[in-house]
């Protein structure tokens, strides 16, 4: 077995585009439920709205890519005020209900057969990316070294993602340690304690909302730009799920968090699929057919993603950086 080969596949994949994807969309989590306490379950909404609004302006309406992304933005602030107005006032598990269920009304709306002119069905929109490799500046032959394999593309997509998740960062720790980051804080906490000094919880929560949601669907353009494609599969419950165990691998309300934990996530998830991959494969398998076969061994990585879980829920809450006191929601 090549060890070296599933190590090196499995580093691509922890700093390639799908990492940085999951990155963007935890950043955004971050504000909603490690700094502010929102319980947002439909992170995956505000990345269909970003992505479907790309790819559909450019490929069905003829769109330039740079108008498409703002559009896209605008979206993720209209479904947040749309999912906040009647929520955000209520309890938190309110939220929850509303944003999981807009998730899946919107996903099941874009994958209709009545709008397969608009969105593509259940094919979704593809090839609307010609304006973002106009930009590629990377040679194409690609890019090797220290045994790693990048299309040119594809590195592109690593410059422009990690950068954008960088700067992210830096915006957020910003404005944690600003006094709106720490009204945010303090709502988390106790927000009948902020609402008794004079602060309109119900804005600031909203607030938060909206700038959680525009990271989000920061998230689902990259999405689309990194694989030239939108369809209704890339955005299902399991991509909010993904997103919320890299948010707490990484450790939630920590500013680097969601970067730490989509590099070990896509690590560890891509390692194991290679490792099950190749025990199960060729003629003589180390893992005979008899006790798992090629299509079960592609179903381990999630359960040892779900053990995994499992384990830092219940020896370290906090995630590999965060800190305890930050998870403190419900302790007072």
């Amino acid at each position: 077995m090549e060890w070296s080969s599933v190590l090196s596949g499995a580093i691509e994949q922890g700093i390639g585009p799908s990492a940085i994807i999951y990155c963007l969309a935890a950043i955004g989590l971050n504000i909603h439920f490690g700094y502010t306490g929102l319980l947002n379950f439909g992170q995956a909404a505000f990345m269909m709205v970003g992505g479907y609004a790309l790819g559909s302006l450019i490929q069905t309406w003829g769109w330039p890519l740079f108008p498409s992304l703002i559009v896209g933005l605008l979206m993720a602030v209209v479904l947040a005020l749309v999912l906040g107005v009647p929520t955000l006032r209520l309890r938190a598990d309110y939220l929850a209900i509303a944003t999981i269920a807009a998730a899946e009304a919107i996903r099941q709306v874009l994958g209709s057969a009545a709008l397969n002119d608009q969105f593509g069905g259940q094919d979704g929109r593809y090839g609307f990316v010609d304006g973002m490799r106009s930009l590629n500046f990377i040679p194409s032959g690609g890019v090797h070294f220290l045994g790693l394999d990048f299309r040119s593309y594809d590195f592109f997509i690593m410059i422009v993602g990690w950068t954008l998740a960088l700067l992210l960062c830096g915006f957020v720790y910003l404005l944690m340690r600003s006094p709106w980051g720490r009204v945010l804080k303090s709502i988390r906490e106790d927000e009948d304690a902020v609402r008794s000094l004079g602060k309109n919880v119900y804005s600031y929560k909203m607030q938060a909302l909206v700038l959680g949601g525009v990271i989000g669907a920061l998230a689902g353009i990259m999405s689309g730009l990194a694989t030239s494609n939108v369809a209704p599969s890339d955005f299902a419950t399991d991509t909010t799920f993904f997103t919320y165990t890299v948010l707490l691998i990484g450790g939630a309300a920590r500013v680097f968090g969601p970067v730490a934990g989509a590099l070990i996530f896509w690590f560890f998830i891509s390692g194991l699929d290679l490792v099950f991959d190749k025990l199960t494969s060729g003629t003589n398998p180390t893992i005979p057919a008899s006790i798992m076969t090629d299509d079960q061994a592609s179903l381990m990585r999630l359960i040892f993603l779900g053990l995994i879980l499992m384990l830092i829920m219940i020896y370290r809450p906090q995630g590999i950086f965060g800190d305890r006191r930050e998870l403190a929601i419900d302790a007072h």
